[in-house]
């Protein structure tokens, strides 16, 4: 597999350290808000890659972090006037609710930093017993950018333009412009730990540091995030993280790209702020998780009416390809699959992993899956096609769409608590004799057991969420 490495500005092989075991690090959100749409990009696009990769074969390790301190959300606890770890704990909680309704599945590790407080001073201590940092003598700790010859390879800033441009804020006590802090001593009212050098809170990039090296080793194969997070994040975390270890942080760096919104930028001032869980009350989830994998990784998105309008039909004729194949195999007799099914069942797999080990190019990949559904349409129609074959055709859709996270929801009933099933069956039957006050009665009920029900074409959806 070929990966656009960040660090290299190249394609290159993906070669893990370890044999058949690739251990990657993606950078998680700052938990003091739903998630909004450009949150939900990294998170969809690394879990195709994860799920790419362990369905070729490999071992998968995937650490995915949780930052619950920063001032971000110690502003939201002084608004509200409860305690930043209230704040993070229940935004940690609507971002599950919003990953696992996206299929994003969870990582093998979510740490967080307030759990990972004596990994990141003994971080802190090594950098300044190495004179890679500084104690301020108001407590700050600074890393001190000069030791560290290599800064700015990763997103490709010379140190000599970044110092020209920079300049120190009034206040400041570092020794460069560009010197930052791996440890914020203490405000009053905010949290903070004790440390050598006084009480205080980490500083944001020496967190993902910590976390990393202690759960994957002082170099592993792949980090990912953001291209927003290029610099100064992930720059500053090879810096500190190669000044401490002595050793390359990570062998390869993949970075999504931005989206856009009706082609600006997203921002709360533009009011062209989106959350996903706004967007999911009226696509449903699985429409926002087809726009993050319908396209390129590293390409912009715009996020736009008419795109998500696209992409929910593009799904629903997945859905009806999906339906169509189990109503022609209850019709078919059994029988051969003949050479010529088989040939397409293998081009198209062989087309389908062509398109993902090229960067992981999940447009390509779906239009594979496309020229899969229509030579499926195709053999539905035929009544002498044998029930083996389009099982066979029905086994190599369900797997490709399962590598993208897709068409999740035809097993969501399976899993469904009765309960919910059964008012959802009244639902339908109330709605069936037009008595639509109670099919409203019913759909509050089940949305007050946690759960959204909504018609689409190819049927009945009901997500979890608590909405």
């Amino acid at each position: 597999m070929q990966i656009y490495n960040t660090l290299t500005r190249k394609k290159e092989e993906l070669i893990p350290i370890e044999p058949g075991h690739i251990r990657i690090y993606a950078c998680g959100p700052t938990v003091y808000n739903y998630i909004h749409i450009g949150n939900a990009r990294p998170i969809c696009a690394f879990d195709v890659l994860r799920r790419y990769l362990q369905y070729r074969g490999w071992q998968v390790t995937y650490v995915q972090n949780f930052t619950d301190v920063d001032d971000k959300i110690i502003k939201k606890a002084n608004e509200e006037s409860v305690s930043a770890a209230e704040i993070a704990a229940r935004y940690i909680a609507e971002y599950q609710i919003d990953a696992h309704c996206l299929n994003v599945r969870d990582a093998d590790v979510h740490p967080t930093v307030t759990n990972c407080m004596d990994l990141i001073l003994d971080l802190v201590q090594r950098l300044v017993d190495s004179g890679h940092a500084y104690a301020a003598p108001n407590g700050d700790v600074y890393f001190r950018t000069a030791s560290f010859p290599e800064y700015g390879k990763l997103s490709g800033q010379p140190l000599e333009e970044l110092q020209a441009g920079a300049r120190i804020e009034v206040g400041d006590e570092k020794e460069s412009p560009l010197d930052f802090a791996v440890w914020k001593a203490a405000k009053p009212g905010e949290p903070s730990w004790d440390s050598p050098w006084g009480k205080g809170r980490p500083g944001w990039h020496i967190e993902c540091s910590a976390m990393a090296c202690h759960y994957l080793g002082e170099t592993f194969d792949l980090h990912c995030g953001g291209q927003d997070l290029i610099f100064p994040h992930h720059e500053n975390e090879i810096a500190q993280s190669e000044a401490a270890n002595g050793k390359p942080f990570a062998h390869y760096w993949m970075h999504n790209g931005y989206i856009n919104i009706d082609n600006k930028k997203m921002s709360k001032s533009l009011g062209n702020f989106f959350t996903v869980r706004e967007v999911a009350q009226q696509y449903g989830y699985e429409v926002i998780r087809y726009m993050m994998v319908q396209a390129h990784y590293r390409s912009p998105i715009n996020y736009c009416k008419p795109l998500l309008d696209v992409c929910k039909a593009s799904l629903e004729r997945l859905y009806a390809c999906r339906d169509t194949l189990d109503r022609a195999m209850k019709a078919a007799k059994s029988g051969v699959i003949t050479e010529e099914a088989k040939a397409i069942f293998e081009n198209r797999k062989a087309q389908f992993i062509t398109a993902m080990d090229d960067d992981l190019n999940t447009a390509d990949g779906m239009t594979a899956i496309f020229e899969l559904v229509r030579e499926l349409n195709r053999m539905c129609a035929d009544s002498t096609v044998s029930k083996e074959q389009l099982a066979a055709g029905a086994a190599l859709f369900d797997e490709l769409t399962g590598v993208m996270g897709l068409l999740y929801q035809r097993s969501a009933e399976e899993t469904l608590p009765a309960e919910v099933v059964e008012l959802a069956q009244q639902r339908s039957a109330a709605r069936k004799a037009k008595d639509f006050a109670e099919a409203d009665r019913l759909r509050d009920a089940i949305a007050a057991l946690g759960y959204t029900i909504r018609e689409t074409r190819q049927g009945t959806e009901i997500t979890k969420t608590s909405l």
